[in-house]
């Protein structure tokens, strides 16, 4: 009782303070680059009002500087503190914004009420509803904190055919977790639970268990956040965990009803697609907070195959609508964020019978995200996983004007690098170069085992790593498998793969810190060795990799001057080493030489060419 007299206190201070007489709200300051929240005062209702605040309200805010001027969405948000007192009801509704312009800005908010006003966008025919605060201001300054911040510096774009800060000149190799897909489904967010398998007449309801992540609550640290009595901990230890290995993104699914999980949904109940879970969307805001404050992207996944067809039949109807529009209302504002339009997207040969979009239907969900993004995030597709199956989807897809890349499944790792490198020249030929990252390696019952099971990772790091790196991959997430220990969808450890994500980061610094990978090209055919990847600027620099390192020549016929030779260890990471061979002459077929170490491991070696 005392419990609940102290939130009916805090709700009505927290109300007095949106019914002030001047209704223009004065922020003295806030911070490129960090999220804004701003919350006005409007009508009364809740999650389950007959007049469904999702549909029949629509929240504009327009943001405005120096001639500068963007329109964003806005949401109901219940009491405005959902994540923490768990309301269904109340009478806030709030905007999230990234302001990515210094000086002072100014804000004006409408909130419209009218038929499904929220979906058909027509504030034309609906009642414009006054809002306390609508009006207001503030100055965006450069953030104080320390160089050792990891958090995004600008937005991540597609640039190219490789993700990119779009305010600076520094590119952003993807390197992370693909697995749990069901990362959402945590036992700490509301409303979270897995549906049962099956709802036989007399057959009690068994909800499987859903993650915890109880190893990693030793991995959270004081003044971590966290909601309601200390909820939360665990899966910010392992977001924590996660970024301390060096890692930077995250592939998760957002909606798996009918899927393989059967734990991730926005909705107060998955049969009503209608009605938003307030309270468990705000604590995914926190954890999508926490992760974007670590420099780790946001892959949302925003369907399975199973369920591609389940939101009006695959069309962009008004349930499809609203899904996407709430999506990008309540998490769009984050700089390091990647909109999937579904994992194996498209018919599937192991069930036939399963409906599944087409080609339109997929060009008309990549063209709405794009449309109704402010923000202009990278839109991928994932696909099925091998080229007999999704060569035709994805040829489909070459050249369309609203789709970034593919989120590449591929069941074979050893042809992972040529798969990769032949979806990037095609994507080259049809005018649009493509992000293809290699998110998802096979087979699918195995993937990436734990280091016990597989000791130094050899294949995954010659092949589905440095190979498609190598290849002109713009980035590598680790799928689990289906029937490994700890799979795809049972994790709950990222530790027991401790080892891989160091192999993972060891690529990931050279890349970052001795090449520009982004204006280099895949030319394997430069080396005398059909199992070595190369990744080359013409007279400038040249990284390859050579597994079972025998005496080897690369061809430098078409460049001239002085190379320095440099090796990498591509397990162990560490400084450049310098081999038997100090610095190669161009003009001719040349002998790279001999590692600093034993022959027949396998090396990477860099050419840099000597001012």
């Amino acid at each position: 009782m005392k419990r609940r007299i102290i939130l009916v206190l805090v709700s009505m201070f927290f109300m007095m303070a949106f019914s002030c007489t001047n209704t223009q709200l004065n922020i003295a300051k806030t911070i490129k680059n960090e999220t804004l929240t701003l919350s006005f005062s409007g009508p009364q209702t809740s999650e389950y009002d007959s007049l469904n605040p999702f549909l029949h309200y629509l929240l504009l805010v327009e943001f405005t500087t120096n001639g500068y001027e963007t329109m964003i969405r806005g949401f109901y948000a219940a009491d405005g503190n959902a994540a923490n007192t768990g309301a269904d009801s109340g009478g806030v509704w709030q905007v999230r914004f990234i302001p990515e312009v210094l000086g002072k800005w100014t804000y004006s908010a409408k909130l419209y009420k009218g038929d499904s006003v929220a979906i058909n966008n027509n504030i034309k025919n609906a009642e414009q509803i006054e809002l306390m605060n609508s009006n207001g201001n503030f100055v965006v300054t450069n953030s104080e904190k320390t160089a050792n911040n990891k958090s995004f510096k600008g937005r991540i774009i597609a640039k190219n055919g490789y993700f990119k800060l779009r305010d600076t000149n520094e590119y952003f190799l993807k390197v992370g977790a693909g697995s749990p897909e069901n990362f959402l489904a945590y036992s700490g967010f509301d409303n979270t639970y897995r549906l049962e398998d099956s709802k036989k007449e007399g057959e009690a309801k068994t909800n499987l268990e859903i993650h915890t992540y109880e190893p990693h609550l030793k991995d959270w640290n004081e003044g971590d956040p966290t909601w309601k009595d200390g909820e939360g901990k665990s899966i910010i230890g392992a977001v924590n965990y996660l970024a301390s290995k060096g890692m930077n993104s995250i592939y998760f699914l957002t909606f798996n009803i009918n899927g393989d999980g059967k734990d991730v949904w926005m909705y107060t109940h998955p049969d009503d697609f209608t009605r938003i879970d307030v309270s468990k969307l705000d604590q995914w805001e926190i954890v999508f907070q926490h992760m974007q404050s670590k420099g780790i992207l946001m892959h949302i996944v925003t369907q399975e195959t199973e369920n591609e067809t389940l939101l009006d039949n695959g069309d962009m109807g008004p349930l499809r609508m609203l899904y996407y529009r709430e999506l990008i209302a309540r998490f769009g504002h984050h700089l390091g964020l990647v909109w999937n339009l579904g994992e194996e997207n498209g018919p599937v040969p192991w069930a036939k019978d399963m409906p599944s979009q087409n080609d339109k239907q997929r060009k008309t969900m990549a063209k709405f995200i794009k449309e109704n993004d402010p923000y202009n995030h990278p839109v991928v597709l994932h696909t099925l996983p091998n080229e007999e199956i999704r060569k035709d989807i994805v040829s489909n897809m070459l050249g369309y004007e609203f789709l970034d890349g593919i989120s590449l499944q591929h069941a074979e790792r050893e042809t992972a690098p040529e798969t990769v490198l032949r979806w990037k020249l095609k994507s080259d030929n049809a005018g649009r170069p493509w992000l293809v990252t290699m998110d998802e390696i096979g087979m699918w019952h195995t993937g990436a085992k734990t280091d016990r099971a597989d000791p130094n990772h050899p294949t995954l790091t010659r092949y589905a790593l440095w190979g498609t790196l190598l290849s002109g991959a713009a980035g590598v997430e680790w799928y689990f498998g289906a029937h490994t220990a700890e799979n795809d969808l049972n994790t709950e450890n990222w530790r027991l793969r401790n080892q891989l994500w160091e192999i993972t980061h060891h690529a990931k610094v050279f890349f970052e810190k001795y090449i520009p990978y982004w204006e280099m090209v895949p030319n394997p055919q430069l080396i005398n060795n059909h199992e070595a990847y190369c990744l080359c600027k013409t007279n400038e620099v040249y990284a390859m990799y050579i597994p079972n390192y025998k005496s080897s020549k690369i061809n430098l016929k078409e460049a001239s001057g002085e190379f320095q030779v440099y090796w990498y260890n591509p397990f162990k990471g560490g400084a450049l080493q310098t081999g038997s061979v100090k610095s190669l002459t161009g003009g001719d077929e040349v002998d790279l030489g001999n590692p600093p170490s034993r022959i027949g491991e396998d090396w990477v070696i860099l050419l840099s060419r000597m001012n």
